[in-house]
């Protein structure tokens, strides 16, 4: 059985050098000709089987490999990967993550992990920038396994120290991985190989790598299927001359100009018909070709190319595409099943939007790994109609989570007349994290605001030698035992009887204070009392509480000696009414 390249997707943080990586491997700067040389775009890069030879040719020996080469992903960062979608998984066969040694793990290659894992990508991790450690002796395009041979010793050390700090940082991260040439079981590790993508060295092992893990372990994956083609829509954009374009990346079968295709939009498939289909040349790909593009009749799995369509309203990154007969063709109900997004929702809980299919299922995966219910769901930018359907609800599910998309200006007027918190950002574990910040924060503002609502649990002693007036009202020294007293709040002794009002709290200066909390020593004004008649010094007081009050503070986190207070305030309470709080 024939097989087909398998597609390798590369990812890490932002300027850990994926394009450097990629331009090194064919020849080719096109990481200098983007905007502050950082990918803007998806792009897509086929490397032969002979390049791979040529390449690897001092540590390849007589090794032969039938898979004919490899399809790169060059990703503008992590989130693009979630658009290579096929079957419901990753389109991906493979994955190189990309971390700088001088650096280590990045909220973005912690990003990628957690995806990798998601999908359950096998990956490879390309320790870049080997070039940068202290007393390194370079030469170009060299294997790392004969570059390091050439290192000084304490060149060598300083590497290793780099090394291992990096591998226990992604031991915390649940990968255990180690350098690629001391690992015995693939298996169980991930192979870690240093590299410099601005040299070269360590290139041709990673290809080795890549060749022959995807030879070991995906070749039944990778066997060809004959028949209609079946792809995933990495980008639509618009491309002067032949109009709105769409990048895809054809994992299975083949494609031919001029045949009925079906593609995955918001709603139902569209179903249209294929004008051109450009492909790049070997060694180029797919976003800014030093070369023109070929303009192919036939194409067969995998590629990347470049398709012009008769139509592509609606189509959506991440959507799959499938070559079919005519518009009654099994295969559009297999898109509609595949677009149609199986998040789970409940009757309360938070909207999230996100720029792609693959995007949208990774938020709400960690949303659902960190307890986070959901209610809504999209993909698009935020609108005025996100802003008032989650307006509906209780404060704390008053929230919409927005990854890697804008907020139209409907929806910014909107959210000025409405209680309601909208979070964006491009990473989707930090953007759980912000909600979890802001939950907590909401829920101790929460806590506070019903704590000046109600009466709060408090105990007080009214400190012997501190009676500073008898009457008119009575005041005292106290230290307050537990919880906290306020002005307005009535007291109580251990048998219920009213032992007046709190009309104001000082502390040893005479400054007013708000309250009196557990620990503090203050003159109160009790107006209703006599010292000597209902209160004496010694006496321990309770602030008396309603009904309402006390199961409104029962939903509050409390502290043991308040949750001793609230105990005693309801016994009392229960000796003239046995039901009271029930």
């Amino acid at each position: 059985m024939a097989i087909r390249q398998p597609v390798v997707s590369v990812l890490g943080h932002v300027d850990h050098g994926k394009t450097k990586l990629l331009d090194r491997i064919r020849g080719t700067a096109v990481g200098d000709r983007e905007a502050g040389a950082i990918t803007q775009h998806i792009g897509a890069t086929e490397v032969p089987l002979e390049r791979i030879y040529e390449m690897c040719g001092a540590i390849v020996g007589k090794k032969k490999f039938t898979v004919p080469g490899l399809l790169f992903i060059d990703t503008p960062g992590h989130q693009a990967f979630t658009s290579l979608r096929a079957r419901g998984g990753s389109l991906a066969d493979l994955a190189v993550l990309v971390i700088d040694i001088r650096e280590g793990l990045k909220p973005q290659t912690i990003e990628s992990i957690h995806i990798l894992r998601q999908y359950k990508t096998p990956f490879v991790i390309a320790l870049n920038k080997v070039d940068t450690v202290e007393g390194w002796m370079s030469e170009p395009d060299r294997a790392f396994i004969l570059s390091e041979k050439q290192q000084q010793e304490h060149t060598r050390q300083v590497f290793e120290e780099h090394m291992y700090n990096i591998i226990s940082q992604l031991s915390s991260e649940g990968v255990y991985a180690d350098r690629y040439d001391r690992i015995d079981d693939f298996t169980k590790a991930v192979a870690l190989i240093p590299i410099s993508a601005k040299t070269g060295e360590g290139v041709p092992d990673l290809m080795l790598m890549l060749i022959g893990l995807a030879q070991r372990f995906l070749e039944s994956r990778l066997e060809k299927e004959e028949g209609p083609g079946k792809g995933t829509i990495l980008e639509v954009k618009e491309v002067k001359g032949l109009g709105q374009t769409m990048d895809m990346i054809l994992y299975s079968g083949s494609i031919k100009t001029g045949a009925t295709v079906a593609i995955g939009t918001n709603g139902a498939p569209l179903v249209t018909r294929v004008k051109a289909i450009l492909k790049p040349k070997p060694l180029d790909e797919i976003r800014d070709p030093r070369d023109r593009f070929d303009n192919v009749k036939e194409l067969h799995a995998a590629a990347g190319v470049k398709i012009a369509c008769q139509d592509a309203t609606g189509v959506i990154a991440g959507a799959p595409i499938r070559v079919v007969k005519n518009p009654k063709d099994p295969a559009i109900k297999e898109i509609s099943e595949e677009t149609s997004i199986k998040i789970e929702t409940e009757e309360k809980g938070i909207t999230i939007k996100a720029d792609a299919i693959g995007s949208l299922e990774a938020l709400a995966f960690e949303a659902k790994l960190a307890g986070i219910p959901i209610r809504k769901y999209g993909i698009g930018e935020i609108t005025r109609r996100d802003i008032l359907e989650s307006s509906y609800g209780n404060d704390t599910h008053h929230v919409i989570l927005g990854f890697n998309v804008n907020i139209s200006k409907d929806a910014e007027a909107e959210i000025a007349t409405h209680s309601i918190k909208v979070m964006t950002n491009n990473i989707v574990y930090a953007l759980i994290d912000d909600y979890k910040l802001w939950l907590e924060e909401s829920t101790r503002q929460t806590e506070s605001d019903k704590r000046l609502e109600f009466a709060f649990p408090a105990k007080i002693l009214i400190m012997p030698d501190h009676v500073f007036r008898v009457s008119k009202p009575a005041v005292v020294g106290v230290r307050v035992l537990a919880g906290r007293i306020r002005v307005g709040e009535n007291l109580i002794d251990p048998n219920g009887r009213d032992c007046g009002t709190i009309k104001s709290v000082r502390d040893d200066d005479g400054n007013i204070l708000k309250e009196g909390v557990q620990g503090d020593e203050v003159s109160v004004a009790i107006d209703g009392v006599t010292v000597g008649r209902q209160i004496n010094e010694d006496d321990v007081l309770y602030v008396d509480m309603i009904e309402s009050g006390y199961k409104e503070v029962q939903k509050l986190d409390l502290t043991d000696d308040e949750k001793l207070a609230l105990s005693d305030t309801v016994a009392i309470k229960r000796k003239a009414e046995p039901f009271w709080g029930m």
